[in-house]
């Protein structure tokens, strides 16, 4: 299946509900700003604003018994892959009601009946669970398949090659999605990744590709063929995806001027906009129009105020249990 065929053969409902999702993770993440920002979350947050288009693309390619492996940035990936957001709120204000019950916060959720086994905060860390769920998958001989989502800056951790070079040997069900948002935190990838990113996979023979990630048509048809091709026994797999923060490294980097400028800034949220570029495109295709596009905000502006609601009704875990899921 070409990329092109992948793109042409995308249904409405699919289309839309890609809309739908990203406009959800959107709006979901500027909510948990404001929570930071008045003092009702706990600690910091990495927001995934700009970067809608991969989590939705990668994961509408995928059956809710795949599984994914998220990073610090992780929320998009959580609610792509099917996650509630008032359990997704719950978990980022430290309540019962949350995926970890309150344990795991902004950077540890994990939504196992959809599949997601978990974000994490240690850079490239997820990139070894992704892996041993696919070598799961091999040995009981399903048709599963993992998929690992990092940032660039864990091309610089060498647990990716060792898996990488693992996936290869032994042909697993493995797709290593690296999210580049250009910035190791406060450092462009640049001044820190020597050479051809794509060719640290390809050294291990993995199949490697590149995508433009505001596009989530582009990165879905791309996935799709890379899943359909692991189920098939073919192997690891590699796609860079190009996309952009448009916040900070996290929720607490407001001054951004030393590093990147302004100018930059306001040319992705103008021209390279992931809602805006499909929104646009729905209308061209007459999948939707302009009222068609509001009314898909204003439910998914409902949905992130019900969740809200019900998370910060929710009770806090009880004292007693801090003690419990310690194993160390």
């Amino acid at each position: 299946m070409s990329l092109t065929a992948s793109r042409t053969e995308l249904g409405a409902d699919l289309a839309l509900e890609m809309y739908r999702r990203m406009t959800l993770i959107r709006l979901f993440e500027e909510q948990a700003n404001e929570l930071y920002r008045s003092a009702k979350m706990p600690g910091l947050t990495h927001l995934y604003i700009g970067e809608e288009a991969i989590a939705v693309g990668v994961c509408s390619a995928l059956r809710r018994e795949d599984w994914i492996t998220s990073t610090h940035r992780g929320h998009g990936h959580c609610l792509a892959k099917g996650a509630e957001v008032g359990r997704m709120f719950a978990e980022l204000l430290g309540k019962e009601a949350g995926y970890c019950r309150g344990k795991g916060g902004s950077m540890h959720i994990a939504d196992h009946e959809n599949g997601n086994l978990g974000a994490n905060a240690i850079v490239g860390g997820s990139t070894g669970i992704a892996t041993g769920a696919a070598f799961s998958a091999k040995r009981r001989g399903t048709d599963q398949v993992a998929v690992c989502f990092f940032g660039e800056g864990a091309l610089g951790q060498g647990l990716l090659y060792e898996v990488m070079n693992i996936a290869s040997l032994w042909t697993l069900p493995v797709i290593y999605v690296c999210e580049n948002n250009q910035y190791n935190e406060y450092t462009h990838y640049l001044e820190a990744t020597a050479g051809e990113i794509l060719a640290r996979p390809r050294a291990f023979g993995i199949e490697a590709r590149e995508v433009d990630g505001q596009d989530v048509r582009a990165v879905y048809g791309q996935t799709a063929e890379l899943v359909e091709r692991a189920r098939g026994g073919g192997g690891p797999a590699f796609l860079l995806c190009n996309t952009y923060r448009y916040h900070g490294h996290h929720v607490g980097d407001v001054d951004r001027a030393y590093y990147r400028t302004k100018e930059e800034e306001d040319l992705w949220r103008s021209e390279r906009d992931p809602l805006a570029l499909h929104g646009t495109w729905l209308e061209e295709q007459r999948l939707a129009t302009p009222e068609t596009l509001k009314n898909t905000e204003l439910e998914a502006r409902a949905e992130i105020g019900a969740g809200l609601a019900f998370a910060l009704e929710a009770p806090f875990p009880d004292p007693s249990e801090v003690t419990e899921d310690v194993y160390a």
